[in-house]
């Protein structure tokens, strides 16, 4: 397999080393009042659902497990908090077979760096990763391996959850071409996802997502709109351990020749700390056009 020498790798750390920067500036003016915080004032999102005080998520302080947006592909409904810093990183192996062709992908180190900035309820996100993959048609082996495209977003938490009424966030998105030939969209690829949950009780929480992105199809290289759509039941299962279980589906409008594709995973999640979490999923394809099966591993630390 070719090994491709990538100069984007040059610039990501500089990226993710000045928002660190700038989050860590954020934390040394915030982290004490967080801490301090006893009993905690309520907990604040950009708008709520009425004028009452029955209000329940937002920013976890840090006192509290962090909340992390992997190991599902569902985003969490919290932003991290104002002057918090929390870097998710991890690795994925994707395995595909179809008439004969056979397709292995790693995906590494996955890292999402999300930083409070303004206000408890905005947060600066960054990610960027490597691919590696590897087809055999025929006899034929080839592949790439290369950076992909930096992805670039901001979360923004709506509402808190009062009764039935969701908590909810909105994250515009978008991904800037930056990566390995291979793996580029050749321009900027912009979206927006909407991401709604509910705690059930003290054990149970479900959520889900609708989003809607730019894609571009691989085959004609015609720009489409992607609307994905996702459905997530989380479970407590001891203080330090939590389970889920999700599906999740991409429909793709106007394209020309991309095909719906369905997804079931499952994973667990271990709190080692308050600031350190360790993830481990796997999912299987349920249509044609989807990957067979996926696994992956995980990290998320806040700081």
């Amino acid at each position: 397999m070719p090994t491709v020498v990538y100069p984007i790798r040059l610039l990501v750390p500089k990226l993710l080393a000045i928002v660190l920067l700038a989050g860590v500036a954020e934390a040394q003016d915030h982290l004490r009042l967080r801490q301090s915080r006893q009993p905690r004032e309520p907990r604040m999102t950009l708008f709520q659902w009425s004028y009452g005080t029955s209000f329940s998520g937002g920013a976890p302080g840090m006192d509290e497990p962090l909340v992390a947006d992997r190991p599902d592909f569902t985003e969490a409904a919290v932003t991290v908090g104002r002057g918090v810093a929390q870097l998710e990183f991890g690795y994925t192996y994707t395995y595909d077979e179809d008439g004969g062709e056979k397709v292995n992908s790693h995906s590494y180190p996955e890292p999402l760096l999300r930083v409070g900035m303004l206000a408890e309820w905005f947060e600066f996100r960054i990610g960027w990763n490597l691919a590696e993959v590897a087809e055999y048609r025929g006899g034929v082996t080839g592949g790439a391996v290369g950076s992909e495209d930096i992805y670039l977003g901001l979360k923004i938490g709506l509402t808190p959850q009062e009764g039935i009424l969701p908590e909810m966030a909105l994250i515009p998105q978008m991904t800037v071409p930056s990566g390995h030939s291979a793996f580029t969209a050749d321009e900027v690829l912009a979206g927006l996802n909407w991401i709604y949950a509910w705690e059930i009780n003290d054990c149970w929480s479900i959520a889900g997502s609708t989003q809607g992105n730019g894609v571009i199809d691989e085959s004609t290289l015609r720009r489409y709109t992607e609307i994905t759509q996702s459905a997530v039941v989380g479970c407590s299962l001891t203080e330090r351990i939590g389970a889920y279980t999700e599906w999740f589906g991409s429909f793709p409008y106007s394209a020309d020749t991309a095909k719906p594709v369905h997804y079931i995973n499952g994973g667990f999640t271990y709190s080692v700390t308050n600031n350190l979490q360790l993830d481990f999923r796997a999912g299987l394809g349920l249509n044609r056009a989807a990957d067979n099966y996926f696994l992956g591993t995980g990290s998320a630390v806040r700081f």
